[in-house]
C-alpha cells in the first residue's frame, strides 16, 4: 500500500517544467506597456484640467449672470426715473398754464421703403453710408447736424421717426444680428455681444439696449456692432410711398409714431 500511494503521489504532482511555464504566462498576462500607461496618466491629467475648466466657467458664467441681472435692475429704475421726470415738468407745466418742451430727440430709427426706381447717385451714396443697401432695412441712427441733413436729402425714400424703449428693446430681442468676424451671427445669448462689445464694458443684451436708447458714449460701436434690421412687409402694407406722412402717406419723418410702423414690421 505504501509503495502504491507513493506512485499515486508521484503522479498528481505536476512535472518541473509546466510550473515554470506557468508562471510565466500570469506575469505576462500582467505586463502592462509603459506607452499604455503613459497614454492612461496623459488621458487623466486632460480629464482634470476639463473639470477644472468647466468649474470655472460654471463659476465665471454665474456670476456674469448676476451682474447682468443688477445692471438689468439699474437700468429699469433708470427708465422709471426719467419716466417720472418727464411727467413732473408736465404736470408743473400744466399747473402754471404754460406748454411743456420735451428735449430734442439723440436717436432715430430710418426704415427703407422704396427701391432703387428713379434713384440719383448722390441719393443712393447716402443710403449706402446710412447701411440701407435693401429695401425694409433699418438702422440706429444718431442725430446731429450731419446726420439730419442727410436724411432730409434721403426723405422720399425712407421713414423714419423717434423710438421709445419698447420698440428699441422688441426689435434688439426679435429680429437682432450682430457682426461677429465680419458674419451676420443672432444676438441669442449674452456671449455674442460681450464677444465684440465687452472691450467697452457691454457685456449683455441690456447694456446693448442701454447704450443705444440712450445714445452713450460708445453708441457708434454698438450700432456698427448691430446688423442692418431685415424687417418685413408691414402688415395691412404700406398707404403710399410717393407721399409724405405729412400728406397720408409713409415717406419722412413720423416722430414718436414710428412705433406703430415698426410694431407692423417685426
Amino acid at each position: 500500500l505504501g509503495g502504491e500511494h507513493r506512485r499515486l503521489g508521484s503522479s498528481c504532482a505536476p512535472p518541473r517544467g509546466a510550473q515554470s511555464s506557468s508562471r510565466g504566462t500570469m506575469a505576462t498576462e500582467n505586463f502592462v506597456p509603459e506607452t499604455v500607461l503613459k497614454k492612461r496618466r496623459t488621458q487623466e491629467a486632460i480629464a482634470t484640467q476639463r473639470a477644472e475648466e468647466a468649474k470655472a466657467k460654471s463659476v465665471a458664467d454665474a456670476e456674469k449672470k448676476e451682474k447682468a441681472f443688477k445692471r438689468a435692475e439699474k437700468y429699469m429704475a433708470e427708465y422709471k426715473a426719467q419716466e417720472n421726470e418727464a411727467i413732473r415738468l408736465r404736470r408743473e407745466a400744466k399747473a402754471s398754464k404754460s406748454i411743456y418742451v420735451s428735449p430734442e430727440a439723440k436717436l432715430a430709427f430710418v426704415i427703407r421703403i422704396r427701391g432703387i426706381i428713379g434713384m440719383s447717385p448722390k441719393v443712393r451714396k447716402i443710403l449706402q453710408l446710412l447701411r440701407l443697401r435693401q429695401i425694409h432695412n433699418g438702422v440706429f441712427i444718431k442725430l446731429n447736424g450731419a446726420t439730419t441733413k442727410m436724411l432730409r436729402l434721403v426723405e422720399p425714400y425712407i421713414a423714419y421717426g423717434y423710438p421709445n424703449l419698447k420698440s428699441v428693446r422688441e426689435l434688439i430681442y426679435k429680429r437682432g444680428y450682430g457682426k461677429v468676424d465680419k458674419k451676420r451671427i443672432a444676438i441669442d445669448s449674452n456671449a455674442v455681444v460681450e464677444q465684440v462689445l465687452g472691450q467697452y464694458d457691454i457685456i449683455c443684451v441690456e447694456d446693448l439696449i442701454h447704450e443705444i436708447y440712450t445714445v452713450g458714449p460708445h453708441f457708434k460701436e454698438a450700432a456698427n456692432f448691430l446688423w442692418p434690421f431685415k424687417l418685413s412687409s408691414p402688415t395691412g402694407g404700406f398707404k403710399g410711398k410717393l407721399l409724405h406722412y405729412n400728406e397720408g402717406g409713409d415717406a419722412g419723418l413720423r416722430a414718436e409714431k414710428i412705433h406703430e410702423l415698426i410694431k407692423k414690421m417685426i
